[in-house]
C-alpha cells in the first residue's frame, strides 16, 4: 500500500528535480525552455497512468489485494473478497489524486503560456527597437555621406571663386555722353563717301550707353515745303515714344532722328529743305549721328534727297540709287503699308497647303517715261498708244495741262507728281540705253510668256503660271525703267494669296537697286505668303545687314530665267512652308507696323555700334505678407523617405547673367522671339567643346566621378553633363487649398539642387495669419497677383534667380527622384519643355480641325506645365513678346495657358518636348475635384487649340514617340554598382 500510494510521488518528484536540473544547467533560450519543460510534463502524465494501470493489474492477478485475493475492480463487480466500500474508496481516492495532478500541471501550463507571452512581448520590442535603431543609423549614414558630398562641392567652389579671374557680368552699366564728347572727324572728300568710320561720332555712343535716342518732334520741326502724311507723323511718333532709348535731353543722345516723310504732296524746292536741315538746333554744321527718315506710305513715294547735300546723316528710306544708297551707312527700310502698332497676325492667310493654284504669278507693266506727267481735269494720267512689250500701251506722259495748284488736288495727284524725277541710269555716259532697257525686259517677257503656255494656270498639279504683263484696270506709275503694280490692291492681294511663289522683276536700270514699287511687291508678298523670286541680283533688300534673306527669297540673275520653272519644281513642300514661315516671320516682326520698322530701324544701327539691347523687365514680386507681418513657421518637417543619396545639399546659388552683353549674335533676327530686349539668359548660348571643363575653363563644371565616369555612387555626387553646375527654382500656382499648398511645400524638404520657392497666390483673399508655413531649408517666397489669372503661372518674377523653372501644381505628387531626374534631363535640352504628364493634339476628321487629347497615345506633343521644366526665357517671351490675344484667350477661358507655353516653345524652337518617366496623371489624396475632369474643360482646350493655330499661321507643335528614362534603367549591372536611379 505504500508502495502504491507513494511511489508515482517519488517518481514524480525524482522526475521534477532531474527536470529541474536540466533547465538550469543546459543553455537554452527562454524559449526552448519553455518547449523542454511542456515536453516533460506530457512525458510524466504518461509515466504515472501507466504505473497505476499497472500496479492494478498486478494486485488483482496476485490475489494480493486488500480484503482478499481479487483485485478492486473484482470486488467492485460483486468479488467474493474484500469489502465494496474499501474498494470505492481507494478508487475515489486515485480519481482524486489524478484530478490534483490534472489541476496542477493546468495552472503550470497557464503560468507558462502568460510568460511565454510575456516573453514574446518582450521579444518583438526588442525586435522593433533594433529596426527603429536600424533605420536611424541608415539615415545617418546618407545623412553623413551627404554631407560629405556637400563638403567636397563646398570646397570646390571655395577653390573655384579663388580662381576666378572676373567677376560675374550683370547688365552693363550705363556710361551717358554729353556735348563735350563731340569730337572733330575729318571730312570726306564728299557725303556721298560716307561710310560709318568716318562720318558717325562714336564718342557721343559709348558700348554701355543703351543707346540714348532724341527725335526732333514734328510739330515742333517742320519742313514747311513737305508736309508730313498724318499717319506717318503720328504713327512713328507713338513708336518713338514707346522705345526705351528715345531720351528727351538731346545733348546726352548717341543718336538724331528727323522725320522727313513721307509727305502729302511732292517736295518742290530742294534748295528749301536742304537749307531747313542745316538750321537744324543740333545738326552741329555737318549733321553728324542724324537719321534722316523717309517712311513711304505711298505707292508713289521717291528718293526725296536725291540732289540735296544731306552731309554725314544717316538716310533711311526705300528708294536708292547705287551711288546714294552709300553702302553699310544709309539704310533700306520697307514702305509702311500696314498699321501703326499692335498685333497683325489678323491680317495673315494661313501657311497650309503648301502648293496653291498658281506655281508662280507676275502682275506688271514695263513703263518707261518719255515726258514729264501732267495733270488731266480727273487728276489721271493721259497715255499714247503706242505698242510695246507689255502687249498693252506704252507709257508716254504729256504735260500740256497746267497742275492744278489746290491741295486736294494735288493730294489726289500724288503718284503722277511723283512721276516726274526718274532715277538715273547704268548706261555709260553718252550711249543711249532705251534699246538696251527694252531688248532685255522684253526678252524676260517672251521667256515667260512661252512658260505659260506650256503650263497655263488652273492645270491640273499646280505647277501652272499666271503672268499679266498689262494693267487692265488700274497702275500705279512707278520711276524709269521700273514695273508698274497693277490695281486694285485686293485683286492683287487676292492673287497672291493663291500662289506658291511670286516674280519681283528689278529694275532693268543696274544703278537703281531699290524702289519704293520693288519694295511694295516684296512687302505683299511675304504678308500674303508668295515666296518671293526675284530676278536681278543688284536688288537690295531692307534691314540686309541683320536679315538672312536666302531664307526668305529665291534672289536670281536674269539670265536664270529659262530655267526658272526647273529651279521652283525641285523645291519640296517642306521647303516651301519653311520659307513661308520665315516670310511671315520677318513681316510680322520687321514689316507689320510701323512700329515694327521704327524698332528694326533702330536695333540695326544699335547692332552697327556693338551696343547691346536694353536689359529685359523683370515682374516685381510682391509679397503677400505685409512688412510689419511675420507669419508662422513650422520647424517640424519631416523630410521625405528616400533610400538614395539624391544629390549634394548647397547654399543657393543664382545662374551666371548677362555673360553675353556684347557677344550676342546678328542671328537672333532671324528666329523668332525678341531681338529687340537683352535678357539675362537664353537656352540658346553655345556648349563648349568636351575638354573645356577639364583644361582651362574648370570652373563650376562637376563632371562625374571627377571625369573618370561611374554608377549611382558616383552619379550621386555630381551633376556632370556639358554645362556648369546650377540649381532650380520651384513656382507653384495655388488657389484656395491652403493646407494641399502646406503639404506641397513640405515636400520639398531636403530636395537637392533647389534654390528657392515661389509661391503665386491667385486667390484674391490673403492666407490666413495663423496658417503655419513649412521651413524647408530654401526661401519660400509667396507673392500676391493682381486678378486671378492663369497667366501669373509665366510671369518673369524678379526672385526667380536660376535658368531652370519647375512649374508645378499644389495639388501634384512627385517624389524627389522624379523631379531630379527631369532636372537633369532638362540641362541637356534647355530649349525644351521637360515633364511629365504628357498630352497631343489630334485631328478632327469630320470637322477639319484640332482636338485635344489626354488619353494614352504613343505619341505625344505636349507636356503639361503643371509638372514641367523650362527655361525662364519662355517666361518673357510669354508674358511680353507672345500675341496677348493669346494671354486674354487664357483669362476668358481660364484654361489653357499649358496649351499656350507648348504652342510658344515649339513656334521657338520647332521641337517636341520631352517626357520623363512613366507617369500620365497625377492623383492627390484629399484634394477637391479637378476642373479638368469636367467635359467643358476639354471643349475649351479644343477651341484654344484651333484659336492658337489662327494666330500662329499654321500647327507649331510637333509629335514625339519617345520618353526619356536614366541610363540604367532595366540594365542588369553587377552586384557591387548602382543604378542612377532604382525607380526611374
Amino acid at each position: 500500500m505504500a508502495a502504491y500510494d507513494h511511489g508515482p510521488a517519488a517518481a514524480r518528484n525524482s522526475f521534477f528535480h532531474w527536470l529541474i536540473h536540466v533547465l538550469s544547467t543546459t543553455r537554452v533560450s527562454r524559449l526552448s525552455r519553455i518547449v523542454i519543460l511542456l515536453f516533460s510534463l506530457v512525458i510524466f502524465l504518461l509515466f504515472v497512468a501507466h504505473h497505476y494501470l499497472s500496479s492494478s493489474g498486478s494486485i488483482s492477478a496476485n490475489g494480493n489485494g486488500p480484503g482478499g485475493a481479487g483485485g478492486p475492480l473484482d470486488r467492485f463487480v460483486g468479488g467474493e473478497h474484500g469489502s465494496d466500500a474499501k474498494i470505492s474508496s481507494d478508487l475515489r481516492f486515485q480519481i482524486d489524486e489524478l484530478n490534483r495532478i490534472k489541476i496542477s500541471v493546468s495552472n503550470e501550463l497557464r503560468d507558462l503560456e502568460k510568460r511565454r507571452q510575456k516573453l514574446h512581448a518582450e521579444v518583438s520590442g526588442y525586435n522593433s527597437r533594433i529596426e527603429q535603431h536600424k533605420g536611424e543609423y541608415e539615415a545617418s549614414v546618407l545623412e553623413l555621406n551627404q554631407l560629405r558630398i556637400s563638403i567636397k562641392n563646398t570646397k570646390l567652389e571655395r577653390e573655384e571663386t579663388a580662381k576666378a579671374r572676373m567677376p560675374d557680368l550683370q547688365a552693363p552699366k550705363r556710361v551717358l555722353p554729353s556735348l563735350k564728347d563731340s569730337v572733330n572727324i575729318p571730312a570726306p572728300g564728299s557725303s556721298l563717301y560716307c561710310r560709318m568710320h568716318n562720318c558717325f561720332d562714336y564718342s557721343r555712343c559709348s558700348l554701355t550707353s543703351k543707346f540714348p535716342v532724341y527725335f526732333y518732334s514734328p510739330e515742333d520741326y517742320s519742313f514747311t515745303d513737305a508736309r508730313l502724311e498724318p499717319f506717318v507723323k503720328l504713327s512713328v511718333v507713338h513708336a518713338l515714344n514707346a522705345s526705351p532709348h528715345v531720351t528727351f535731353d538731346p545733348h546726352m543722345a548717341c543718336l538724331y532722328i528727323v522725320v522727313v516723310g513721307d509727305t502729302v504732296v511732292a517736295l518742290q524746292n530742294r534748295t528749301n529743305l536742304e537749307r531747313q536741315l542745316r538750321q537744324l538746333q543740333y545738326w552741329h554744321g555737318d549733321g553728324r549721328n542724324h537719321v534722316l527718315l523717309n517712311l513711304a506710305r505711298h505707292h508713289g513715294n521717291r528718293d526725296m534727297f536725291d540732289g540735296i547735300d544731306t552731309g554725314r546723316a544717316i538716310i533711311a528710306q526705300s528708294a536708292f540709287t547705287e551711288l546714294s544708297h552709300r553702302g553699310g551707312f544709309n539704310l533700306i527700310i520697307p514702305p509702311s503699308l500696314g498699321i501703326s502698332h499692335g498685333s497683325v497676325w489678323q491680317q495673315l492667310p494661313p501657311l497650309v497647303p503648301a502648293r496653291r493654284q498658281h506655281l508662280l504669278s507676275f502682275q506688271g507693266q514695263f513703263q518707261y517715261v518719255q515726258k514729264l506727267a501732267a495733270l488731266s481735269p480727273n487728276h489721271g494720267m493721259q497715255y499714247s498708244q503706242k505698242p510695246n512689250i507689255n502687249g498693252g500701251a506704252a507709257i508716254k506722259v504729256n504735260d500740256d495741262e497746267d497742275d492744278d495748284d489746290t491741295d486736294d488736288a494735288a493730294e489726289n495727284a500724288f503718284d503722277a507728281r511723283h512721276a516726274k524725277r526718274s532715277l538715273k541710269s547704268a548706261a555709260p555716259e553718252g550711249r543711249t540705253n532705251h534699246d538696251d532697257l527694252i531688248g532685255l525686259e522684253n526678252t524676260i517677257v517672251q521667256t515667260l510668256k512661252m512658260m505659260q503656255a506650256a503650263f497655263p494656270p488652273g492645270r491640273d498639279g499646280l505647277d501652272g503660271f499666271h503672268f499679266e504683263f498689262s494693267c487692265v484696270k488700274e497702275q500705279i506709275v512707278g520711276v524709269n525703267a521700273d514695273w508698274t503694280l497693277c490695281g486694285p490692291d485686293a485683286e492683287r492681294h487676292d492673287m497672291l494669296k493663291r500662289s506658291t511663289f511670286v516674280l519681283i522683276i528689278a529694275p532693268c536700270n543696274q544703278s537703281v537697286i531699290s524702289t519704293v514699287h520693288m519694295q511694295v511687291r516684296l512687302y505683299e508678298a511675304l504678308k500674303f505668303g508668295a515666296i518671293p523670286v526675284i530676278l536681278g541680283e543688284h536688288a537690295q533688300l531692307p534691314f540686309s545687314e541683320v536679315i538672312d534673306w536666302r531664307r526668305v527669297v529665291i534672289l536670281l540673275p536674269k539670265p536664270r530665267i529659262t530655267e526658272l520653272h526647273f529651279f521652283l519644281q525641285s523645291y519640296s513642300d517642306a521647303s516651301i512652308l519653311d520659307m513661308r514661315r520665315q516670310g511671315r516671320l520677318v513681316w510680322e516682326s520687321y514689316f507689320g507696323s510701323t512700329k515694327s520698322i521704327v524698332n528694326m530701324l533702330l536695333a540695326t544701327l544699335r547692332t552697327r555700334l556693338n551696343i547691346p539691347a536694353f536689359p529685359a523687365k523683370e515682374s516685381l514680386s510682391t509679397s503677400v505678407f505685409n512688412a510689419s507681418f511675420v507669419p508662422l513657421v513650422d520647424k517640424n518637417v519631416a523630410q521625405p523617405e528616400s533610400e538614395d543619396i539624391l544629390g549634394p545639399l548647397e547654399e543657393p546659388f543664382p545662374s551666371l547673367r548677362y555673360q553675353s552683353n556684347f557677344t550676342y549674335k546678328g542671328g537672333v533676327f532671324n528666329e523668332p522671339g525678341d531681338p529687340f530686349t537683352m535678357y539675362p539668359f537664353t537656352p540658346f548660348e553655345p556648349v563648349m567643346p568636351g575638354g573645356a571643363k577639364f583644361i582651362g575653363s574648370t570652373i563650376g563644371f562637376r563632371p562625374i566621378g571627377k571625369g573618370e565616369g561611374g554608377s549611382g555612387k558616383e552619379f550621386s555626387e555630381a551633376l556632370g553633363g556639358n554645362v556648369p553646375r546650377e540649381q532650380f527654382t520651384v513656382v507653384m500656382l495655388t488657389y484656395e487649398r491652403e493646407m494641399v499648398l502646406l503639404n506641397a511645400l513640405s515636400r520639398l524638404k531636403g530636395l537637392p539642387h533647389l534654390h528657392s520657392v515661389v509661391v503665386v497666390w491667385n486667390n484674391p483673399r490673403l492666407p490666413a495669419d495663423e496658417l503655419r508655413w513649412p521651413d524647408i531649408g530654401v526661401k519660400v517666397h509667396v507673392i500676391r497677383t493682381s486678378k486671378n489669372s492663369l497667366n501669373n503661372r509665366f510671369l518673369p518674377y524678379d526672385v526667380i534667380e536660376t535658368e531652370a523653372v519647375l512649374s508645378i501644381d499644389d495639388d501634384a505628387h512627385l517624389r524627389h527622384d522624379e523631379m531630379l531626374f527631369g532636372f537633369r534631363v532638362w540641362r541637356e535640352a534647355r530649349d525644351q519643355i521637360v515633364g511629365f504628364p504628357g498630352r497631343f493634339h489630334a485631328w478632327d476628321l469630320k470637322h477639319d480641325s484640332w482636338l485635344y487629347n489626354s488619353n494614352y497615345s504613343c505619341e505625344l506633343s505636349m507636356v503639361l506645365t503643371g509638372a514641367a521644366f523650362f527655361h525662364k526665357y519662355y517666361m518673357y517671351l510669354y508674358s511680353h513678346v507672345m500675341p496677348p490675344e493669346i494671354r486674354e484667350k487664357v483669362d476668358e477661358y481660364l484654361n489653357c495657358e499649358d496649351l499656350a507655353m507648348n504652342f510658344l516653345v515649339a513656334h521657338i524652337t520647332r521641337k517636341p518636348p520631352i517626357k520623363v518617366t512613366s507617369r500620365w496623371t497625377f492623383r492627390c489624396p484629399g484634394c477637391p475635384q479637378a476642373l479638368s475632369v469636367e467635359e467643358e474643360h476639354f471643349h475649351e482646350r479644343h477651341k484654344c487649340i484651333n484659336f492658337f493655330v489662327r494666330v500662329y499661321g499654321y500647327m507649331p507643335l510637333i509629335n514625339t514617340q519617345f520618353r526619356a528614362d536614366s541610363v540604367l534603367f532595366k540594365t542588369r549591372i553587377p552586384h557591387d554598382k548602382q543604378k542612377c536611379f532604382k525607380f526611374i
